[in-house]
Order: C-alpha cells, then structure tokens, then sequence
C-alpha cells in the first residue's frame, strides 16, 4: 500500500462532499456536446455512450483536466497565485467553444461561492477575479481539505464519468440498471486516466478534441434542449 492509502477519514469523507452529485453546483445542467451527438445519432445506445465516454476520458480528462488539477492543487499548497493563474487560464484556453468555456467558468463560480460559504477563506479571494473555472475551485477545495492529489484526480473523474453516464441515460435514454453498468465498466478506466496524467510533462497538456467542439459548436445552436452545454 502507498502512505496516500493510509491517509485519515477526514479527508476521504471531504473528497466525497467534493465529489457528491448533491453539491448544489449545477453540474448536471451540462452534457459536454452529448446532447447534440444523440441527436445527431452518433450516440444511439449503451455501447456507443460507453465509447463516447471512454473517449473523452482518456483523450480530454487525462490529458487536460487531471493533469492541470495536480498542478493547480500543487500551486495552492505553495501559496504560488501566480502558477494557478498560468494553469487555470491554459485549461480554459484548450476549451475549444464559448460554451465549453462558460460552463468551465460558471460551475467555477458557483463551487467557490460555495466553498466561501462554508469557511474556505481563499475563496473569497478568488472570486473577485472572474476567470477562475471549476478545476481550479475544486484543486483549491481539495488543497485545503487536505485531499491528496491522487485522491482529488480520482474525485474529480468520477464526478465527471457520473454526470456523463446520468446526461446519456436521460437523452439515449436508457434505462437505470444500463446505466449503472456503464458506470461499472468504464470507472476501471479513472486509474488509467489518472496513471497517464501523472506522468505527462507540463509541454505534453493539452488536447484537441476536434469531435467534442464540434458537438459543442453544434448544440449551441440546437433548436431544442434540456442541456445547458
């Protein structure tokens, strides 16, 4: 076992008040493009959620997101404002549509309007800049809860694969007990994505995820929807 694994109760029980669906952030007013791809009929069923899914994960979350979390969550534990600028304005740079954006910056909002609200003084702070997105709210929650960083990454996958997989059921749809087993078979991908985002270099971040902009770009204008993104 690795000395992360022996960490105390407290922190566990703070990454899953971080990571829990009932965080009232609006995290489930977002499908991420998949609105549009259901539509469109590039996702029709189970397997092809799954893959739509698995595809993101690894090509956007471990590329992107985690490996930005792990240094923002750095940067806060070294009280450096200036790399969690730098880091938190490059994850919003490499999301490629005004839609992406806003829902980065947005949930950002609401998630430290939150942590303010319940203590975390830094957070105050950070909201009287307006560009700080969700991943840097939630590295600086985890930073101050003393959530280890291989922990925050894993939270914050699976508080993303679970929102994904409940927007599919809901469009496809499909039923509760599909999804659950989606849920089953692609949590086992977290640790992957979260092996590879550990070990990239600061130049090896970032993506272009040309099949998510498109998706994006498309459901903005979308005639009718449930999603915000």
């Amino acid at each position: 076992m690795t000395a992360e694994s022996h960490a105390p109760a407290g922190p566990l029980a703070s990454l899953l008040h971080l990571s829990s669906s009932a965080l009232p952030i609006g995290g489930y007013s977002y499908s991420q493009g998949l609105e549009w791809a259901v539509e469109e009929g590039l996702v029709r069923d189970s397997e092809t959620l799954h893959t739509w899914i698995a595809s993101l994960l690894a090509l956007q979350v471990a590329r992107l997101d985690l490996p930005v979390l792990l240094r923002i969550h750095a940067a806060v534990v070294a009280e450096d404002r200036v790399a969690v600028r730098h880091w938190n304005a490059l994850l919003i740079t490499f999301r490629e549509t005004a839609e992406l954006r806003a829902e980065e910056r947005s949930r950002g909002r609401s998630l430290l309007r939150l942590l303010d609200g319940i203590g975390i003084e830094a957070a105050a702070e950070w909201l009287a800049e307006p560009d700080f997105g969700f991943c840097a709210a939630f590295a600086l929650a985890a930073a101050k809860w003393d959530i280890p960083p291989c922990w925050a990454c894993e939270g914050w996958a699976w508080s993303w694969l679970e929102a994904q997989v409940i927007a599919g059921v809901k469009l496809v749809p499909l039923g509760q007990m599909q999804g659950q087993r989606l849920l089953v078979g692609l949590r086992g991908e977290i640790a992957s994505a979260i092996a590879v985002a550990m070990g990239l270099v600061d130049e090896e971040i970032g993506i272009s995820a040309t099949g998510l902009a498109l998706a994006s770009t498309h459901h903005e204008t979308q005639y009718t929807r449930l999603f915000r993104s």
